[in-house]
C-alpha cells in the first residue's frame, strides 16, 4: 500500500472516528444537562434552536479538523519533518504535556488573530453561539477551523513528537473542546482558578459570552500575563464551586418524587 493511500485512508478513518464520538459524547452529554438544569452556565439564554444548523457545519468543519493531523504524519512518513522521537512509556506524559503547552500557546494566539478585523470574517460563524452548547464545538468556517487546528501539520517541523502523541493530543483536544462548549460547569473546584493555571467550562463559555476574553485553551496562563482574562471569571468558579447543586442522574420529576416520599 502506498503512503498517499494509506493516510488517505487514516484520514477519512479519523473522520469517521471524530464523528461518531461528536454524537456519542453530544447526545450523552445532552442526556445528564437535562438532568441538571441548574448546572447550565448562561441560564435563561436559550440555544437549542440552533441544533441542526450546528450539526451540519460541524459534519463539515470536523474533517478540516483532522486534515492538519494527517499532514503532519504524512510529513514525517516522507521524510519532509525531522524523524519523530521513539516513544519510551516512561516519555509518554512528559511528551503530552509538553503538546498541550506548545498548542496552548499555538491557540491563544492564532485565536488573537482570529479576532482581528481581517481575519474575523473567517471567525464570526462561531460566535453566532452565544450561549454555546456541545454541538457548537465545530460550528465554524472550514478555514478557521483548519487555521485553529494546523498545529498538527506544523509542530512536526519544530519538535519531533511521535504520531502517537499527536493522534492522541487530537483526540483529547477533541473530547476537551466538546466539554468546553458543552454550556454547562461540571468541573468548577479550586483547580479551575487562580492560582491554578487550570480551568472549567466556563472559562471558554465566557469568551462566547464576553467575546473579547479568554482566549486559550487549556491554561489561563497567556489570559492572565496578557491581560485578556475574564475580569470575573476566578468568581464565577468559585460560586459554582460553593454553591453548585450535587450531581444527579435523576430526571426533575423524579427528584421531586423521591423529595415528597422523604418529606
Amino acid at each position: 500500500m502506498s503512503d498517499e493511500l494509506f493516510y488517505l485512508l487514516f484520514l477519512f478513518g479519523f473522520y469517521a472516528t471524530t464523528v461518531v464520538t461528536y454524537f456519542a459524547l453530544g447526545y450523552g452529554l445532552t442526556w445528564f444537562n437535562e438532568r441538571n438544569p441548574e448546572r447550565k452556565i448562561q441560564k435563561g439564554r436559550g440555544s437549542d434552536k440552533r441544533r441542526k444548523a450546528e450539526i451540519r457545519q460541524s459534519l463539515a468543519s470536523m474533517f478540516s479538523a483532522c486534515l492538519p493531523l494527517t499532514i503532519g504524519l504524512y510529513a514525517q512518513q516522507k521524510g519532509w519533518a525531522p524523524a519523530p522521537w521513539a516513544l519510551h512509556w516512561w516519555a509518554a506524559v512528559p511528551l503530552f504535556v509538553l503538546c498541550m503547552l506548545l498548542y496552548d500557546a499555538w491557540f491563544y494566539f492564532m485565536h488573537r488573530l482570529l479576532h482581528t478585523k481581517w481575519l474575523y470574517p473567517l471567525h464570526a460563524l462561531h460566535h453566532k453561539s452565544v450561549a454555546p452548547t456541545i454541538w457548537s464545538t465545530y460550528s465554524e468556517a472550514v478555514l478557521d477551523n483548519f487555521l485553529l487546528q494546523s498545529f498538527s501539520a506544523v509542530i512536526v517541523f519544530v519538535v519531533p513528537f511521535p504520531p502517537a502523541i499527536l493522534i492522541g493530543h487530537r483526540l483529547f483536544e477533541h473530547f476537551n473542546g466538546m466539554i468546553g462548549h458543552c454550556g454547562f460547569e461540571y468541573f468548577a473546584s479550586s483547580t479551575a482558578r487562580y492560582p491554578s493555571p487550570l480551568l472549567c467550562t466556563t472559562f471558554h463559555d465566557q469568551h462566547h459570552s464576553g467575546f473579547k476574553y479568554n482566549y486559550a485553551n487549556y491554561f489561563s496562563f497567556w489570559d492572565r500575563v496578557l491581560g485578556t482574562i475574564a475580569p470575573n471569571y476566578d468568581q464565577r468558579v468559585k460560586t459554582f464551586e460553593e454553591e453548585g447543586p450535587p450531581l444527579t442522574f435523576r430526571q426533575a420529576g423524579d427528584l421531586a418524587e423521591v423529595q415528597e416520599k422523604t418529606e
